[in-house]
């Protein structure tokens, strides 16, 4: 089974052009150093005035304030695991620009879902901006609505 599934990707991402394949390796590679507490490597997939939107409505980190909030789970030996189970890619005329979004499978958050943007810097791409959020199938919309207006209410 693991066979197939390691043959299926590599397949389909011998089916990518080549620039939809280099941003697939950087947020492939950008989630493994996560999973491995691999701080810098982590990091360096950002772009200096990157912006990381949480899940939470006040999270909107600078790279420089992500990096301290996130410091204390890279030194403890574990950061975050999430493996995205499909992404879709988007590329700009000129090539240099990527959109993409994510389907993730997470074991803190559950199903969750991430986009963003990457922009080519002197022939590397590098993250821009990245959005997490937690899918809320639209059956349950009112009642997580409730809740969110219920705790905007509180003291």
């Amino acid at each position: 089974m693991r066979l197939a599934l390691i043959l299926c990707t590599t397949l389909s991402l011998a089916a990518q052009p080549p620039a939809e394949r280099a941003v697939t390796a950087v947020l492939d590679d950008w989630h493994r150093a996560a999973a491995q507490a691999d701080e810098g490597r982590y990091f360096g997939h950002f772009a200096e005035g990157a912006v990381f939107l949480g899940t939470d409505p006040g999270e909107r980190w600078t790279k420089a304030a992500f990096r301290a909030w996130a410091q204390p789970y890279f030194q403890r030996g574990r950061a975050w695991s999430f493996k995205a189970t499909r992404r879709e890619i988007t590329l700009s005329k000129d090539g240099h620009t990527a959109w993409f979004d994510e389907d993730l499978d997470t074991p803190n958050l559950g199903p969750a879902r991430g986009t963003g943007v990457l922009a080519q810097e002197q022939g590397r791409w590098r993250i821009e901006q990245y959005s997490l959020s937690i899918p809320i199938p639209n059956a349950l919309t009112k009642a997580v609505q409730a809740q969110i207006e219920a705790l905007a209410k509180k003291p």
